[in-house]
Parts: C-alpha cells; structure tokens; sequence
C-alpha cells in the first residue's frame, strides 16, 4: 500500500490508496484524512516517513571532515553570474588551499582583487549513493593568491593537480563562516 500523501488535482484525487496520509491539494493545501485543511499534515507525515536525519557540524568538526577529502566545488561570481569549479584541495592550518593556472577565472579575479580578496564558497561531501547517507561542509571566506615562494614550493608539493593545465598558481580560502551537515539513518 503506498502511504505517500495523495494529490487533488480539481477536486479528483489522484492516490486514494491511502486512507490515512494527508492529501495535497492543487494550491498546496493539506487535507487530514478527515477533509480538515492544515499545513502541518504533511510536514508531520514527511518528519515520520523520513530515513535519515540531520545534524548541524560545529566549526571543528565540519573542518576535519572537509580536511578528509581531496575534492571540492568552489563558486566565486563572475561577469556577475555565480560560477562553480570543481578542484582538488588541501586543508592546511584551517585554510583551503587549491591550485589553479594562468587564463583561469579566478585566477584573474584574485590578480586583480582588493586587499580583501574574492568573496567565495567551497563545497565538499562525502554522501553515500545507496543510503544517501554522509556529510556536507560550506566553507564562505575570501580568497587570496599565495605569493610567498615557501608556501609556493610547500603548497606544490603536497596538492597535485588532477587537470592537464600546468597549475602555477596557488590560492588561499580563509574561511570566515563554516558549516555543515550529517545525514545519518534515522535510529
């Protein structure tokens, strides 16, 4: 039997296999299965049929999960418009470091960038795809070219590029709001 609320569409029900999940109507109302209209039916029922639950990260954890996986999505604006890069990436004394090259969007961008930097946001998960079960971590922050030839040569020798550009360039993310997430089975 399918529990799943069912859906009115003018006035017909499109699911009547179930006789006590809340029905949705055409303009997003909910009917309890006694006809009453509520917003919180199907909320309640979605919060008792859900497989999994979440829970926030505080700051240290959220970092060392991050600093566990070697690959991410950052989103910067450009001609602006968001845009997303996926890149590899190393956590070293609580910043994100990646690599980038000559001609590269933000590479551009942080050449030419205030002293405050380049407003963006990283974004790395471990998530299951059979459970839909892991971690998500957003780190937003500014980010700087890293110019000093030691952490140049140190940077480059511990995060190697997995594209087939030539990457020169080596960029800072000093994280100023960090946040994440945990899927986990619902006990």
């Amino acid at each position: 039997m399918n529990n799943i609320p069912a859906r009115h569409t003018a006035g017909t029900v499109t699911d009547s296999d179930s006789d006590s999940a809340p029905a949705v109507a055409s303009a997003g109302t909910v009917t309890d299965p006694a006809g009453a209209v509520t917003d919180s039916a199907l909320l309640a029922w979605a919060d008792r049929e859900a497989s999994r639950c979440s829970t926030e990260l505080d700051r240290a954890e959220a970092l060392r999960l991050l600093g566990s996986v070697s690959l991410g999505r950052i989103v910067f604006t450009q001609d602006a418009l968001p845009a997303i890069r996926p890149v590899n990436h190393l956590l070293h004394h609580g910043e994100v470091i990646i690599r980038t090259h000559e001609g590269a969007a933000l590479t551009s961008l942080t050449e030419h960038a205030e002293d405050e930097g380049v407003a963006v946001a990283y974004e790395a998960d471990a998530i299951d795809p059979a459970t839909h079960c892991g971690w998500s971590v957003v780190v937003t922050g500014y980010c700087h070219l890293v110019t000093d030839p030691d952490d140049l040569a140190h940077y480059q020798a511990l995060l190697h590029p997995w594209a087939d550009h030539r990457m020169s360039y080596t960029l800072r993310i000093r994280p100023d709001l960090v946040t994440g997430l945990r899927l986990s089975p619902r006990a």
